[in-house]
C-alpha cells in the first residue's frame, strides 16, 4: 500500500536525535552530527514525507534542521509549551525520549504548525544574541562573587576573568552592529527601533534576531509571542487573577529591562506607569504593562515605517 505522506517527529538532544514515524510506528536513534543526519536522510529517502516536526532545543536542532531542509523535506516548528499541553491531553505524562518523539509526530500531524523559514543572517544574529546573554549572566555572577572575596590573589584572578568577559561582550556588540548594518532592511528596522526613547542597540538586536514577526503580527499575537499577553483564570463564578506565561523568554526579559529604563527616561511611558500605579496596580504588573506597551509601539513603528513620535503613543 502506497504511503499517503509520512509525519516524522524528532526529539533533539545534544548528542542524538530520537526519531518516530507516526504512520509506520518506526522509532530509531541517530547521532546529532553530520554522520547521523546523513543516516536520518537515508532512512527517509524515497519516501513521501508530509511533515517533519522538530522541537527547538537550545540550538542543538540547527544542524539537523539545515540538513533536512537542504534535502527538500518540510520541517515544522513545534512549540514546546503547546506540546506539553498536547501530551497531557493525550494522557502521555511519562518522560522518555522515544515517547517524546512520538508525541511530536502526533502533534505535527494533528495541530496547525508552520514550516520553518531559514534566514542565515537572522540565525547568526540569534546565536550572537544568545552568546551575549550568557556572557552577561556570567558577568553578573562573577561580579557578585567578587564582592565576597577577601584573598588578594583570588580577587585578581576573578577581576581578570571579569575584564575578559566584558571585552568579549564588546566584541559581540560590535559584530552584531556590523551584521545589522550589512542588511538594508535590518539596518532600517534597527534605526526605527532605536529612535524610541529607552530602546538601545541591545534591545534592538534582540528583537531583530528573536522576534522577526515584529511589525507583521497583530498586537495580541506579538504580545503572546513574547509571553506578555495576560490570560484569564476564570471558571464558573470564580474570577482568578490574570497572568502571563509562555512566549520567548529572552525577548520578554529584554523588554522587562527596557521597561525599567523607559519608566525613568521616557516621558510617555513614565506617565503611563504612574497612572497604573495610582490605579492600584502592583509594581510588577505595572512594569509588565509597560513592557507590553513598548512592544506594541515598536511593532506599530515598524509596520508604518515611521520613527517614534511621542504624540502618537
Amino acid at each position: 500500500m502506497a504511503e499517503k505522506g509520512l509525519v516524522v517527529g524528532i526529539d533533539v538532544a545534544k548528542g542524538w536525535l530520537d526519531v518516530a514515524v507516526l504512520e509506520t510506528g518506526e522509532s530509531f536513534r541517530v547521532d546529532n552530527d553530520s554522520a547521523g543526519w546523513a543516516l536520518l536522510l537515508q532512512r527517509l529517502r524515497g519516501r513521501r514525507v508530509r511533515a517533519v516536526g522538530l522541537e527547538p532545543s537550545g540550538g542543538y536542532e540547527r544542524g539537523a534542521k539545515q540538513a533536512l531542509r537542504k534535502a527538500g523535506l518540510p520541517v515544522r516548528n513545534v512549540n514546546p509549551h503547546k506540546l506539553r499541553h498536547f501530551a497531557r491531553a493525550l494522557g502521555r505524562l511519562a518522560k522518555n525520549d522515544r515517547l517524546d518523539a512520538v508525541v511530536i509526530a502526533r502533534y505535527t500531524a494533528d495541530m496547525p504548525t508552520r514550516e520553518m523559514r531559514v534566514d542565515p543572517l537572522r540565525e547568526q544574529l540569534a546565536e550572537l544574541v544568545s552568546a551575549r546573554r550568557q556572557l552577561t549572566e556570567d558577568k553578573v555572577s562573577l561580579s557578585n562573587q567578587l564582592d565576597q572575596l577577601r584573598d588578594a590573589m583570588v580577587r585578581r584572578l576573578f577581576a581578570c576573568r571579569l575584564r575578559s568577559i566584558e571585552a568579549n561582550i564588546l566584541l559581540i556588540d560590535k559584530r552584531l552592529a556590523e551584521l545589522v548594518a550589512s542588511d538594508v532592511q535590518l539596518a532600517e528596522k534597527d534605526r526605527l527601533i532605536q529612535s524610541f526613547k529607552g530602546a538601545g542597540p541591545v534591545l534592538s538586536h534582540t528583537l531583530l534576531a528573536l522576534a522577526p514577526e515584529l511589525g507583521l503580527a497583530s498586537r495580541r499575537e506579538i504580545a503572546a509571542l513574547a509571553g506578555l499577553a495576560p490570560y484569564d483564570h476564570d471558571t464558573g463564578v470564580f474570577r482568578g487573577r490574570r497572568s502571563i506565561w509562555g512566549g520567548r523568554s529572552e525577548v520578554r526579559g529584554m523588554l522587562y529591562m527596557a521597561a525599567l529604563t523607559a519608566c525613568r527616561c521616557n516621558p510617555v511611558l513614565k506617565a503611563f506607569h504612574q497612572r497604573l500605579c495610582d490605579a492600584g496596580k502592583k509594581p510588577k504588573v505595572a512594569l509588565i504593562a509597560v513592557a507590553r506597551k513598548i512592544l506594541t509601539i515598536l511593532s506599530a513603528m515598524l509596520r508604518s515605517n515611521q520613527p517614534w513620535n511621542p504624540a502618537h503613543s
